[in-house]
């Protein structure tokens, strides 16, 4: 249902042309338009096989401003009427596009959740980057073994952009990048740095093996080094793997790689969050020269 209201029609003046024959003034959640947004909270997220069904939803003005700046293709605007004007340019620049405005309440009901940052927008998603072209000028990548945990892959990209990891490689049971709460935590890193999921693994490692990249996985072992050793090396290619909280790197894959690395800790600890860990050697693996 949309509103024909004079608050609505105000609004839609002021605008402006270009702007308001697109605004959808939503009176309820049952317009059939809004469906992209039905239902985003975490817990019914999770019961759905692929949340996107061929998109995903960006959340908040400076994670969708990422997402067009990244050259992905928005198929609707969804947002408070206060935040309208903080947008404007973003949707004068995307014409053709619709915009649905509404209260917080009628927001709240569409999605199942209270709209912290008052807007999000529905997005195609990207096509698949492909492994061979990810990996031909890259010198640090990152390799994620069964990361389930969306608030830790999304920290992790965004150390990734900010620390100079060129690619992100996902192992299949991976978590998605793409869902709503791995976008927002990333603050729209996962647009930045490349990533691709991997079909077979650990047997995709042999890729790497194959590129020039010398392998590291993060994990206390015997083997293990001093990530400050490591570093020394000043290895060319380098592909840093990380197992996920609290199981950590398999042991199938602890064997195919070339090197073990741990960060030294004081007495009494032996384990950090694995985000702050990957944080930590993402810096202290860093290309010194480039």
């Amino acid at each position: 249902m949309t509103s024909t209201g004079s608050g609505s029609s105000a609004l839609r003046a002021l605008a402006g042309p270009g702007l308001g024959e697109r605004l959808v003034f939503l009176e309820s959640g049952d317009d059939p338009r809004v469906r992209d947004y039905v239902g985003l909270s975490d817990a019914a997220l999770r019961q759905q096989g692929d949340p996107a069904n061929g998109r995903y939803i960006a959340e908040g003005a400076k994670v969708i401003s990422r997402a067009l700046a990244a050259g992905h293709s928005p198929r609707s605007f969804f947002m408070a009427s206060k935040r309208l004007a903080g947008l404007f340019d973003v949707l004068v620049a995307h014409p053709g596009v619709p915009v649905f405005v509404g209260e917080d309440a009628v927001l709240e009901a569409v999605t199942g959740f209270h709209l912290h940052r008052g807007a999000l927008a529905a997005m195609d998603r990207p096509a698949p980057v492909v492994l061979e072209d990810v990996l031909r000028d890259a010198k640090r990548i990152a390799v994620l073994e069964d990361m389930v945990d969306h608030t830790n892959l999304g920290a992790i990209f965004r150390s990734a952009a900010a620390l100079g990891i060129d690619a992100v490689l996902l192992s299949p049971r991976c978590a998605d990048p793409l869902y709503r709460r791995s976008v927002r935590v990333s603050m729209g890193a996962v647009f930045q740095v490349p990533w691709v999921r991997l079909d077979s693994w650990p047997e995709d490692l042999h890729a790497l093996d194959a590129a020039g990249f010398q392998t590291v996985a993060m994990e206390l072992t015997d083997q293990a080094q001093d990530i400050d050793e490591v570093a020394a090396l000043e290895i060319p290619k380098l592909a840093l793997v990380l197992g996920t909280e609290g199981a950590g790197v398999s042991d199938a894959v602890l064997e195919k790689v070339a090197r073990h690395a741990m960060i030294p800790m004081t007495p009494g600890m032996d384990s950090l969050n694995v985000a702050a860990a990957a944080a930590l050697a993402f810096w202290e693996l860093r290309r010194r020269n480039p």
